[in-house]
């Protein structure tokens, strides 16, 4: 089922920021990437707030906060996304593609900008604090692939067996530290194009890269200044 390393990429790329404010706390921390995991499993199943509430008071203390890491991970959506600093970041990078893709005027600026925002969260952040990452895999790996999908499988209640193994080739490519350099970042996003079936972008834009990020780490705080309603557990 996991043949290629693009299959274990989902659309949204940010999944170290997702989990950093609960890192003291695995099973929530790792939870916080469900609902883009299972994208790659199975787009038909999904893992919705509305289905992860009923299970916030249960006695499975694990099934709780899988149930929490879900319902933050779309909190998190919905407010960065809906962020004025978002909008204007993906607008620009779009406008700057387009100059850098002739022709390309359509769909594919505006999507590849979304991902690298997020892709660049994630790598500003290792630069910041090295051990996010290593503490963020060693939280999926304590929480373990067959009990996180245990619990999955009974909050959305579509049980697939497709869950573990993903999360143990994610555990294995560790691709988060690839943000840091410009080359493997531009390989790991050709690796969502073709997942979504889009035309691979060229090496010229090794060298806009680097200026983009210096965009994203100067907007930094704006994009990333949750609530305190959402980071509190």
């Amino acid at each position: 089922m996991v043949g290629c390393l693009a299959s274990v990429y989902p659309l949204d790329m940010n999944f170290l920021n997702h989990a950093i404010p609960y890192l003291d706390r695995p099973v929530l921390a790792a939870a916080t990437g469900v609902p883009d995991w299972l994208s790659v499993v199975d787009r038909k199943i999904r893992a919705r707030s509305r289905l992860a509430e009923p299970f916030l008071d249960h006695h499975d203390p694990m099934l709780r906060e899988v149930a929490l890491g879900i319902i933050r991970h779309h909190q998190d959506d919905r407010w960065f996304h809906g962020t004025e600093a978002f909008v204007q970041t993906n607008f620009q990078f779009a406008m700057e593609l387009r100059d850098l893709l002739p022709g390309d005027a359509g769909f594919r600026p505006t999507f590849v900008g979304h991902i690298l925002i997020e892709m660049f969260l994630d790598g500003i952040a290792i630069r910041r604090q090295p051990d996010f990452a290593k503490r963020y895999y060693q939280a999926i790996s304590d929480a373990g692939p067959s009990d996180i999908q245990r619990c999955v499988n009974r909050i959305t209640g579509r049980p697939t067996d497709g869950l573990a193994p993903v999360l143990d080739r994610f555990l294995e490519t560790q691709f988060i530290y690839d943000y840091l350099d410009s080359d493997r970042l531009l390989f790991r996003l050709n690796q969502v194009m073709r997942r979504v079936r889009l035309e691979p972008l060229p090496s010229s834009l090794l060298g806009w890269l680097p200026e983009a990020e210096k965009v994203v780490e100067s907007r930094r705080d704006e994009l990333l200044a949750l609530t305190d309603a959402t980071k509190t557990a």
